[in-house]
């Protein structure tokens, strides 16, 4: 693209005209349709309204269709970098005014880039609808009036933190960009990531960014829909008039095809140092978005690795040949490829070739093996049930109409992709297999921990060719589009009449003796969702048994007496329904997500794995060596060793201490037994609590569940929690990572338990503009003034016995004391003076509106309604924190503020390079000790 010929591409304006009405379509009597209208503006705007008034919220999504595939090889990260630029405010909305209405509104936001489009996207109660309409086409129409070269350099400074800290200092944060380029030639677009590359953003300038805008951000390129509960005429009079008079932009062509074609097999290696368990990568090139063949590869993709009772999964993790591995056929608009990976058990045998071989053989054993009719059915039932679970929300119902619109000129295209899904044929996946697996060329990545290049795969035969960086022209001022209204665009829309937020409304009944059932009924979409919770969790560990309650956990998830983990995985999935069970502090998790019309056959499955598990000792070692690689590889992640080194010197050498899954040595240490005796004593639904939210009416629920009073035995007798006062003293605790390009910091110390209206609702009241929205001081100074970070946020977080307070950011490695002591600063301001007048009015107007966005889900039911019985909550309180909100005081802040921010209690834990740290954190005139994580 050659920006400076721009102007040749500008169209000359157009007059607003009233929106056309240009395709729609009806519920029926399909619960997989989407009703909608699509209209467009003369300027080329479309616009796709889905009016649903299951709950007081309207889900606003703008998407411009321009990703990194617009980009030219040499200009990479421009279009996510415009994202960030999207959020600086424009000419009639101030900096951070975006972030700030639409929190204060209640709201939630935000906006992402992919390869193939831009979208930006806020729900908020419905009474603000036309405010975000207001703010959307002000950035569209008028950003550039606001874009300064300050704002251009601190967002620049933004995407390279998201890049170290997502990409360069993650591990594998590097395998999808090398994949692309190992995948495509250079001037393919998809041979970089959206992230681009660093050198490229040091390279351009702010009028390189409206450049950008003025070619790709025209309405002609651009697809507002509205989803949830407005009225149409009212919402296409408010977008013709603050749209409407938006000129076109330049005309903008759809791209053609352009799938990966690799004539050899092509092997590379990557090192990486923040890994333990070497990975396998392997992308077999195949078609494109909306081609003939994409469903039955996407069948292929299930058969081979969809799932625990997928060929790979069964093949390589159940033989302990594998830790995890998986298969995908991912589709975008110019290219698609079907990807397998799998980690090695470096305690077994890391070399990634012995992998790859069997990989090889399983591929080559499928043209012997067949595919039969079960393997479509089963593909088919679980993305008939996925569909129908993303439709709970006006979000997910707005996002399938964007993409399908956006990509392929069908708002319903996900869903016809599953028709055509539905009629694939064993001969036509056989026929893909065939053209795109069965003796063809890939592309191999092994990726491997730093020095252990004998672990890979293969010899690289493939050099990446180095980037050419063209020189770059430069770019003058150019003129802006011109808009020419009949109103006063400066004035802020007032928000409409407050809207009327209903708490779920609950039903209550006990099973036996003292299995209690809380439920709400919610038939917007044939699902349910279950939670079973059973008393005992991480506190019933004895001594010597750390990590037990997860080992079972896990242990249940490998199925039942007649049905091993295969077999019972594969029942569930003919179902289209899930179960997982995890352990947490207080409670053993059982959560159930069903179709109604299959919850008889899911639960079926569900008591025969609550009364006869497998617990077999085939599965144990495999499980136990899986799950101490896991832990193994946590420790190489700087956020987990920050969040467990904080929490070990907060609660010491008590359960509250360690990590959740427990100490590698204690684990290794357990035994099956211990496995099956700890079954025995707490996976009893005695004193616990069922949970329903969905499709399911009270007496069918009873019905349903009434199988859990089969269950013998006294109800379990769970230990009290221990809790010690904070073990560590005030100072800095470092864990030292050599070469890490960031450090990840927690600052805090112990606080409050958990409570809905006492002194730790109290406490996050006080912490909203200290740190807990995107607009609060610590996000705005170290994110948006100083850009020594991604994000940096701050909140009290605990359970019924013990919490604290922490502030969590990753910063760059070379300003960590700054950063450091920009963070107490705020502290000690806030603990001085507390909030203004207008970070108070900010409080008040956000949560006395955030409930809206509180229970649309069958999951916010479900969490919701476990929240009120593991705390024996009433409902009314809700009610109770907007009276505390509504009458809380600046005083009454500023005393919180002064409880809990002293510096003399603050804990500093760095996980960073310390050689290069240590000279720079003595300036801070704190302790600082060596910090080890076990």
């Amino acid at each position: 693209m050659k920006y400076w010929s721009l102007l040749l591409l500008l169209c000359p304006l157009l007059a607003p005209a009233a929106p056309v009405l240009v395709a729609e379509a009806d519920k029926g009597q399909d619960e997989l349709v989407i009703p909608y209208r699509m209209y467009r503006l003369d300027n080329g705007l479309t616009i796709i309204l889905n009016p649903d008034q299951s709950d007081p919220l309207v889900h606003v999504e703008m998407t411009y269709h321009v990703g990194s595939a617009r980009e030219e090889a040499d200009q990479t990260g421009f279009a996510h970098f415009f994202e960030h630029m999207m959020f600086q405010g424009s000419k009639h909305v101030g900096d951070q005014e975006h972030f700030r209405l639409i929190n204060e509104a209640g709201g939630s936001m935000n906006g992402t880039t992919n390869q193939d489009r831009t979208n930006y996207f806020q729900t908020v109660p419905a009474n603000h609808l036309e405010k975000v309409l207001w703010l959307e086409a002000d950035r569209m129409g008028f950003l550039l009036e606001a874009v300064s070269q300050r704002k251009f350099e601190i967002q620049r400074d933004t995407v390279k933190n998201e890049r170290a800290q997502r990409v360069d200092n993650q591990p594998y944060g590097l395998v999808g960009e090398r994949m692309g380029e190992l995948l495509y030639p250079r001037d393919h677009p998809y041979s970089w990531q959206p992230i681009g590359y660093v050198e490229d953003l040091d390279r351009v300038d702010v009028n390189d960014l409206k450049a950008f805008f003025l070619r790709w951000y025209g309405p002609n390129n651009a697809t507002l829909v509205i989803s949830g509960d407005f009225e149409p005429e009212q919402a296409l009079g408010w977008i013709e008039k603050y749209f409407g008079p938006i000129p076109t932009g330049p005309a903008v062509e759809r791209d053609h095809p352009r799938p990966a074609r690799l004539e050899h097999s092509r092997h590379q290696t990557l090192e990486d140092a923040r890994i333990r368990l070497p990975m396998l990568y392997l992308a077999y090139p195949t078609v494109y978005l909306g081609h003939e063949d994409e469903a039955a590869l996407d069948v292929l993709a299930n058969v081979l690795g969809g799932g625990k009772s997928s060929l790979l999964y069964q093949q390589l993790v159940e033989t302990g040949q594998a830790v995890s591995t998986g298969a995908s056929h991912y589709c975008a608009e110019l290219a698609c490829t079907l990807s397998i990976w799998a980690y090695a058990n470096p305690s077994r045998d890391g070399s990634l070739a012995p992998l790859k071989r069997e990989i090889d053989r399983i591929i080559a054993a499928i043209a012997e093996r067949g595919i039969n009719a079960d393997d479509v059915s089963k593909a088919v039932t679980q993305l008939r049930a996925e569909l129908i679970l993303g439709l709970d929300s006006a979000e997910g119902k707005a996002r399938q109409l964007s993409l399908g619109q956006v990509l392929k000129d069908d708002p319903l295209y996900v869903i016809n992709a599953w028709r055509q899904l539905a009629e694939t044929t064993p001969v036509d996946v056989a026929a893909v297999y065939g053209q795109y697996l069965q003796s063809r060329p890939s592309a191999t990545l092994s990726v491997v921990p730093k020095g252990k290049t004998e672990w890979q795969a293969a010899e690289p035969d493939y050099s990446i060719p180095e980037r050419r960086l063209a020189e770059r022209a430069h770019i003058d001022e150019l003129p802006l589009r011109e808009v020419v209204d009949n109103f006063d665009r400066s004035r802020m829309p007032e928000a409409g009449e407050p809207v009327q937020v209903q708490v779920p409304p609950l039903w209550r009944h006990t099973l036996g003796e003292n299995i209690r059932l809380l439920g709400t009924v919610n038939d917007e979409i044939p699902a349910v969702s279950v939670i079973l919770a059973l008393p005992g969790g991480q506190r019933a560990e004895s001594e010597g048994e750390l990590g037990l309650a997860s080992l079972t956990a896990a242990m249940m998830n490998q199925g039942t007496a007649r049905l091993n983990n295969g077999d019972f995985s594969e029942a569930l999935e003919r179902l289209g329904a899930s179960v997982n069970v995890r352990s947490g502090f207080y409670t053993s998790l059982i959560e159930v997500t069903s179709l109604t019309e299959k919850l008889p056959q899911t639960l079926a499955l569900v008591e025969e794995l609550l009364f006869s598990p497998g617990l077999r000792a085939s599965d144990f070692e495999q499980v136990k060596a899986r799950v101490l690689e896991s832990m193994a590889q946590s420790r190489h992640q700087p956020s987990w060793l920050a969040q467990h080194g904080f929490r070990k010197l907060m609660y010491g050498e008590t359960r509250m201490g360690f990590p959740d899954d427990g100490l590698p040595e204690a684990v290794a240490a357990l035994t099956l037994e211990q496995v099956r005796d700890y079954y025995e004593r707490f996976y009893n639904p005695a004193n616990g609590h069922v949970i329903v939210a969905g499709d399911l009416e009270p007496q069918q629920a009873r019905e349903a569940f009434a199988f859990l009073t089969r269950w013998q035995g006294a109800a379990p007798e769970v230990p009290q929690v221990q809790i010690l006062p904070q073990p560590a003293e005030a100072g800095v605790y470092v864990v030292d990572v050599p070469g890490s390009l960031q450090s990840a910091l927690r600052i805090g110390r112990r606080a409050l338990p958990l409570d809905a209206t006492g002194p730790f609702f109290h406490a996050n009241l006080m912490n909203f503009n200290l740190g807990g929205n995107f607009n609060s001081r610590i996000n705005q100074n170290l994110r948006e003034d100083k850009g020594f970070t991604y994000g940096a946020h701050s909140y009290f977080t605990g359970n019924r016995d013990a919490g604290v307070f922490v502030v969590a950011t990753d910063v760059r490695g070379d300003v960590t004391v700054p950063a450091i002591e920009n963070i107490l600063a705020e502290f000690r301001q806030f603990k001085a003076d507390g909030p203004s007048s207008e970070e108070l009015s900010y409080l008040r107007s956000s949560y006395s509106q955030q409930d809206a966005l509180s229970y649309e889900t069958l999951g916010k039911k479900a969490g919701f309604l476990l929240q009120l019985a593991m705390m024996e909550l009433s409902p009314d309180y809700l009610s109770e924190q907007q009276s505390i909100v509504s009458g809380i005081d600046a005083g009454e802040l500023t005393e919180v503020a002064g409880q809990w921010l002293s510096l003399k209690d603050m804990v500093i834990v760095v996980v960073g390079d310390k050689a290069k740290l240590e000279k720079s954190l003595a300036q801070l005139n704190l302790p600082v000790h060596d910090l080890t994580i076990d």
